[in-house]
């Protein structure tokens, strides 16, 4: 497999995608021949591209095309809504999209290299060095996307592709504008990784983002993300109710992060002072904590309240 040395360690760089075209596979969309298949999800399939001029792109292709409901397709139109959002080079472009067609499709940059979630599960986590350099590009990134008015809603180490110039956020797939209609009911995003306020379906915002950024550089230098693995169920338990387990990560990183896994949105830094911070060696001053009662406390609360009020009723009835 050809190498790429990429912030001072050799990276496998795939130059085939993981798996041939299948039968029922096109073979071209739009102006793009379909290569293979990168990967695919619960909203559609990733290929590798060849546009007409020989560059290799990303084609992301709804499932089900023309089948599709009316839902999965705003969704998708959402996607590249959002995708158009955003510039930044720490972030996989996007090249073209048409999501009103029989089969509606994104085309975007193809970072060739592989991701942030694979490196540290095949080597371990990544040395001082490579971290930083790693959460300073990361939390640039999320800058650019909040600055578009986008919030990702799924960022972690499967969405961190590690190319030969950098690490690129990829996977708009979940994201949404923040004042657009919400198109997608319940928690969203992969539990490991996603804020409280998420897991508790309260309204979300950038500083979602940020906790799942600093949930995943707890990843990315200590091979398991803070609150755990195990069912999607424990792992949200975990992320509601207890501390992050922060392990080896040590020096003003640590600290970093550890404001950024605050329960309370409110308290988190913003993205941009995570990068001022990283670049400059300089803390965000802290944020007053305005006191916050989850949603789930909230109903334990009135539900318990409508316990008393039943009983007050009964005693009268009785009396």
């Amino acid at each position: 497999m050809p190498q790429d040395s990429l912030q001072g360690r050799t990276l496998p760089r795939p130059s085939r995608p993981d798996r041939p075209l299948g039968p029922d596979d096109p073979r071209r969309v739009g102006d793009y021949e379909l290569l293979g298949r990168l990967g695919e999800g619960g909203q559609g399939v990733v290929y590798l591209g060849r546009a007409d001029d020989g560059d290799l792109v990303t084609v992301k292709l709804l499932r089900g095309g023309t089948a599709a409901g009316q839902r999965a397709r705003s969704r998708f139109a959402k996607e590249a809504e959002a995708a158009l959002q955003v510039a930044n080079r720490h972030t996989a472009r996007m090249l073209d999209a048409d999501v009103t067609g029989d089969r509606p499709y994104i085309v975007s940059e193809y970072v060739e290299g592989p991701s942030l979630q694979y490196i540290v599960e095949e080597d371990g986590p990544l040395p001082e060095p490579q971290l930083r350099r790693l959460a300073l590009r990361t939390a640039g990134a999320l800058a650019a996307i909040h600055r578009a008015g986008v919030v990702h809603r799924d960022f972690k180490p499967g969405n961190v592709l590690l190319g030969p110039d950098g690490a690129k956020v990829i996977d708009f797939g979940i994201a949404r504008i923040p004042d657009a209609t919400p198109i997608t009911t319940g928690p969203v995003g992969t539990p490991a990784y996603m804020a409280p306020e998420q897991i508790e379906d309260e309204p979300v915002g950038p500083p979602a983002d940020v906790f799942s950024w600093g949930a995943t550089m707890v990843f990315a230098a200590t091979g398991r993300p803070p609150f755990g693995t195990g069912a999607s169920a424990a792992v949200m338990r975990r992320v509601t109710t207890r501390r992050p387990d922060l392990g080896d990560l040590d020096g003003p990183l640590r600290d970093l992060v550890a404001r950024c896994l605050d329960k309370n949105p409110a308290a988190r830094p913003k993205a941009g002072q995570i990068v001022r911070a990283l670049r400059d060696n300089e803390m965000p001053k802290p944020k007053p904590k305005p006191k916050r009662i989850p949603a789930y406390r909230w109903r334990m609360m009135v539900a318990l309240a409508a316990v008393m009020a039943a009983g007050f009723l009964i005693g009268v009835v009785l009396l």
